[in-house]
């Protein structure tokens, strides 16, 4: 719930997740965290209702569930987690590891979902030949609430649902681990293809390791244990300042070629230019562990055009960045082409 708050007659939009908190009404007092708002966070924005003191939330009604999330946090949310005991899912995926081949795309950033997701347009309609699951791990924003992305995505019928992992929640179904939520993405959504990223706000200090997106060679390393097929999306930028994110970020250069101990389908878009002949030539220090794939980015930036979302990504849209969604697209573009060459 999104909210306009006066703190000493200056408005600040406030978000209230109205489940852990109550929802709110003119004239109520309200606690505020600030954090994200005071540091000017690319993904922050917005105040945080803490509470409502003087008008608590009634409580949760008794149910079952008793997965802990946002754990020993004034916060701390329990839900049901789809691989629980009290779940009507725990005997389906009581004994499940194995994916059956299904493509995982992988990204570091959230403002890839959407990308991702055009790209698998070009060779599938949504959900009538295709259905993708978002499995959201918790390297970013704990509560899928805060994404409008998802939201406009299964509104718009390009999602079958998505599943919380770790520490997030909120998502149509919660899960322990990255991988019971990638077998639940699988066996319990019916996903033809899932796609794994954090949620919204990426944390990086500047050095090799000290970045969330590390993850996603972690998630590599589940997917194929999984007996899954994954596909790993280039974070690439042609607009980024920095030096290290310029062409193929050091964020996947490290997590594909040094936290992912197997191989996958690295993705490189067929750019144009100097800049294309820049990124082919980084992405080939990967090819000693993954299959390095060259993917053509035709058609790819109509696709993008159409997508029902509206592309970001570090604060910059897709006139640009073109570079960076036409990445993530490609990667869309290689999933949805592994199934069709099975089939």
């Amino acid at each position: 719930m999104e909210l306009r708050v006066d703190v000493d007659g200056e408005m600040l939009r406030a978000l209230a997740y109205v489940d852990l908190v109550g929802r709110p009404q003119p004239g109520d007092i309200v606690v505020l965290n600030t954090t994200a708002l005071a540091m000017g966070l690319g993904t922050g924005g917005y105040a945080h209702v803490v509470a409502v003191p003087n008008r608590l939330p009634p409580d949760p009604p008794a149910g079952p569930g008793h997965l802990v999330k946002a754990r020993y946090t004034p916060l701390q949310a329990t839900v049901l987690g789809v691989d629980e005991q009290d779940s009507e899912w725990h005997e389906e995926l009581r004994d499940a590891d194995d994916l059956d081949g299904m493509p995982v795309v992988i990204a570091d950033l959230h403002s890839a979902l959407p990308a991702i997701l055009a790209g698998l347009s070009t060779e599938a309609a949504f959900p009538a030949e295709l259905r993708v699951a978002y499995v959201m791990t918790d390297g970013g924003a704990l509560p899928v609430w805060f994404s409008r992305t998802v939201a406009a995505l299964k509104e718009a019928g390009w999602l079958a649902g998505s599943v919380t992992v770790g520490q997030a929640f909120g998502g149509d179904l919660e899960a322990v681990t990255l991988h019971t939520g990638l077998l639940a993405a699988r066996h319990v959504l019916g996903a033809d293809i899932a796609v794994v990223a954090q949620g919204p706000g990426n944390l990086g200090t500047g050095t090799r390791w000290g970045f969330s997106g590390v993850a996603c060679g972690e998630a590599v390393n589940a997917a194929v244990v999984l007996g899954g097929r994954p596909v790993a999306s280039l974070r690439v930028s042609s607009a980024d300042p920095r030096a290290r994110h310029h062409g193929v970020s050091h964020h996947s250069l490290t997590a594909y070629g040094k936290v992912a101990l197997a191989p996958a389908d690295v993705v490189v878009p067929d750019l144009p230019g100097e800049f294309g002949e820049k990124v082919r030539g980084q992405a080939t220090r990967l090819g000693s562990r993954h299959n390095v794939v060259t993917v053509p980015v035709d058609g790819l930036a109509a696709a993008l055009a159409e997508v029902p979302v509206r592309l970001s990504t570090m604060g910059r849209g897709l006139d640009d960045d073109t570079a960076y969604f036409l990445a993530a697209a490609a990667a869309g573009r290689h999933a949805a082409a592994l199934l069709h060459h099975d089939g």
